[in-house]
């Protein structure tokens, strides 16, 4: 949705290691936001995003405006199942509905081999690759290592709402998902366990916990014994601002990677 960081420009290097050609889309799609979320203040720099883009080597760069993506409101939409219902799904309902619309719209106009996306927002990406599946769409989807600042907060457009206090107590989100690293290598697998041991560093910052869940990595369902690939998500808000993370267990933070921002 624009206003490029570190963590977008991995992905195009991602895109261009496995393509020859890079096409990126910037738009910010109401679809996805909820009446009374942040879409009129959504951050926005798009000369910006040209020169980032261009110096990253994208090759296409589409920057539609509303009306050539929803010509008219659309009554036709791609539903997300009860997998789009959990989670992301259940704090924001009917964001999904709008994320995998206006995915569709791309895929059909672009017509993509590969499609990369980034693992921060891992059950979007576990819904758009389900999609795919689902309704037969001959592309790829890859998903990118999450890109953190040196603080070990995972880059995000939203992360300029925050002030310089903020942006500290924020570093609880990946230290929330240390903890529950931690406790899985030392060889817990109860998923209660492991989750109140993140909202408990979560709460101890003063974040205000929307959910703390140990999941599934496909079907982002609750399980109750940890697995090497099972997720922990959080998702908190840090003086107003609303930010995600995770982090596959058996992996840990170690495979993402840091940037300056």
């Amino acid at each position: 949705m624009g206003f490029l960081h570190a963590g977008h420009l991995a992905l195009v290097a991602e895109a261009r290691r496995r393509c020859d050609l890079v096409a990126m889309s910037v738009f910010v799609n109401p679809l996805q936001f909820a009446v009374g979320e942040d879409f009129s203040r959504y951050p926005r720099d798009l000369d910006r995003d040209r020169g980032l883009a261009a110096s990253a080597g994208v090759d296409l760069l589409w920057t539609p405006g509303g009306d050539e993506m929803y010509p008219r409101p659309p009554q036709v939409t791609v539903s997300p199942g009860p997998m789009g219902e959990r989670l992301e799904g259940a704090s924001r309902p009917g964001h999904f509905v709008g994320v995998l619309t206006v995915v569709l719209k791309l895929f059909a106009v672009a017509e993509p081999d590969v499609a990369v996306f980034g693992r921060k927002d891992f059950q979007q990406a576990a819904l758009i690759r389900r999609m795919a599946g689902d309704l037969s769409l001959p592309v790829e989807i890859v998903v990118a290592p999450t890109v953190r600042g040196r603080d070990g907060l995972a880059l995000s457009s939203r992360n300029v709402y925050l002030s310089a206090a903020a942006r500290t107590r924020a570093a609880a989100l990946p230290r929330a998902l240390g903890r529950g690293v931690d406790l899985f290598r030392a060889g817990e697998r109860r998923a209660t366990e492991i989750v109140a041991a993140a909202r408990a560093e979560l709460e101890e910052s003063g974040a205000a916990v929307d959910y703390v869940a140990c999941v599934g990595p496909e079907e982002c369902e609750p399980v109750e014994a940890a697995g090497e690939r099972s997720v922990l998500a959080i998702a908190a808000r840090i003086e107003g601002t609303r930010l995600i993370d995770n982090v596959v267990l058996g992996e840990g933070l170690e495979g993402d990677v840091r940037a300056d921002g």
